[in-house]
Formats: structure tokens, C-alpha cells, sequence
């Protein structure tokens, strides 16, 4: 997003962080809420237009939002929204986008309350290396001729009883309504919003063997120190690096493996 919709979205998330701050809010029905809302806007263009359109005054966008929704959602959906109906959107599509983000926020948010949103990392990392390994799952839940529950129910035998319920949700609705993104696409973007509900940065740890406890410890008080702020740490291992560790940050790798080490003697050797 940019221009006008950055800042309302900015605004969005700090009226939601002030709503959500309160444990009186159910976040898990907000969540469920404001993705029904996203679904809406997503089919009813026209409506997402009006909803957008900054020849009518705010106050009026919001009402009419209020008329539509009220009895349908709750009261802190209702000022969720209005309060971003009100807002200037560069793009009508800017808006449903801005919700979505709100809803994984939600229940990230009651993961948090629970003490689970670490497990709810780990487990989306995870489920996001089961499906790079697996071409065959990968082709079931991204398949467009499958029912949205068929692969709710897949969802369910793969994670049920196995995963935490807000992991469960997170991806369920992610296959069901990928909203035009792929399923690592909206993976990795899952993984930044639940990193940032602690302000924490998300560094994906590759070593040719699982770390001790020790090892994860040092690493991420080193990367913190690096980084100046907190980092949650994805652990993968792969044989192939050969030893050592190479961890990602963003567009960002340190590479402190042998592997590559030897890659680079065998390039100063050709050179």
C-alpha cells in the first residue's frame, strides 16, 4: 500500500492495538468477524467502492457500513471497521486487504493471550517446510476444483489435535481464501505479523544438525545484539550445509557454514 492507504492502514492498527489491548474483546470472534467482512467486500465490489469513495464524506461511508453490519457483527468489529471506512484508500482493494490483516492479527492476538503465540510461529514455519516438501499436499490445497471443505477437512486431519486451534484457523483460511496470494506467500506473511506482534524480527536458521538449547540461546542474543531488537528464531536442518549455521533475515543471509566456506576456497583457487 501507499499514500492515503498506508496511513489508514497505520491508523487502522493502532485503533485495533487500543481495542484489542482490552481482555474484555473476544479476539478469536473478532478474527472470525473481520475475515466475514473481507469476504464480503471481496465479492460485493460495488459495495467496497461505495465503501471507498472519497466523494462521499467519511461519516456517511461509516453509516452505511454500520446499517449493513449492525446485528451481524459485534460491537468491536463494528468500530473496527467504520473507523476504517471513514479513512481516505487509495484503492477500493486496499480496504478488504487492510481487514484481512486485521483478522490474522486477531487471532494472533488470542494466541498471545494464551501464551501459545511462540507454538503458533513454530507451527506455521513448520507447516510451511511440509508443504515445500510435498508436492502432492501443495497440489491438494492449492487445487481450484476442490471444495473449500474438502480442504478444510484435509486441514483438520493434518493438524487437529496436533497444532494449536489459532494455527489451525490461521491456515485453514488461508487455503480456503488465498485472496490471489500463494500458500507460501501468505505463509510468510502470517509469519511477519505474528513476529511483529512482539516487535520481534523472524531469522530462518539453517544447520546441518538440530541446535542444543544452549546454541539457540547464544545465537539469538547475538542477533539481538546485531539487530538491536528481538528474534524469533525458525529452526530447519539440512545436511547439506555440512556444519555451522546460515540464517536469513529478511532479503538478508549470514552464511557462516562450511559448505560455504569451501565455495569460497574452491573460488579464490579459480581465481
Amino acid at each position: 500500500m501507499n499514500g492515503a492507504s498506508r496511513e489508514a492502514l497505520a491508523s487502522a492498527r493502532e485503533r485495533f492495538n487500543a481495542l484489542t489491548d482490552s481482555t474484555s474483546v473476544d479476539a478469536a470472534k473478532l478474527a472470525e468477524e473481520l475475515a466475514a467482512v473481507t469476504a464480503l467486500l471481496d465479492r460485493e465490489v460495488s459495495l467496497r467502492r461505495v465503501l471507498t469513495d472519497p466523494a462521499q464524506p467519511g461519516e456517511a461511508r461509516a453509516e452505511l457500513a454500520r446499517r449493513l453490519l449492525g446485528g451481524q457483527v459485534g460491537e468491536a468489529t463494528l468500530d473496527v471497521v467504520t473507523g476504517m471506512v471513514r479513512a481516505r484508500w487509495s484503492r477500493s482493494r486496499d480496504l478488504p486487504d487492510a481487514i484481512e490483516e486485521l483478522a490474522y492479527s486477531a487471532d494472533l492476538v488470542a494466541a498471545q493471550r494464551a501464551d501459545r503465540l511462540d507454538d503458533v510461529e513454530d507451527e506455521l514455519f513448520r507447516f510451511g517446510r511440509i508443504i515445500a516438501s510435498s508436492g502432492d499436499l501443495r497440489r491438494a490445497l492449492t487445487d481450484r476444483s476442490a471444495t473449500a471443505s474438502a480442504k478444510t477437512e484435509l486441514l483438520h486431519t493434518l493438524l487437529g489435535g496436533r497444532a494449536n486451534p489459532v494455527t489451525e484457523r490461521l491456515v485453514i483460511r488461508l487455503v480456503v481464501q488465498p485472496r490471489g496470494r500463494s500458500l507460501e506467500a501468505g505463509l510468510d506473511a502470517l509469519s511477519k505479523l505474528a513476529a511483529a506482534r512482539r516487535d520481534r524480527m523472524v531469522a530462518v536458521v539453517t544447520s546441518a544438525v538440530p541446535l542444543s538449547d544452549g546454541q539457540r540461546q547464544r545465537l539469538g542474543a547475538a542477533l539481538a545484539t546485531l539487530y538491536g531488537r528481538q528474534i524469533h528464531l525458525n529452526l530447519d536442518v539440512d545436511p547439506e550445509v555440512l556444519g555451522g549455521v546460515q540464517v536469513r533475515i529478511g532479503d538478508e543471509v549470514i552464511n557462516g557454514t562450511i559448505a560455504d566456506r569451501l565455495d569460497g576456497v574452491a573460488r579464490r583457487m579459480a581465481g
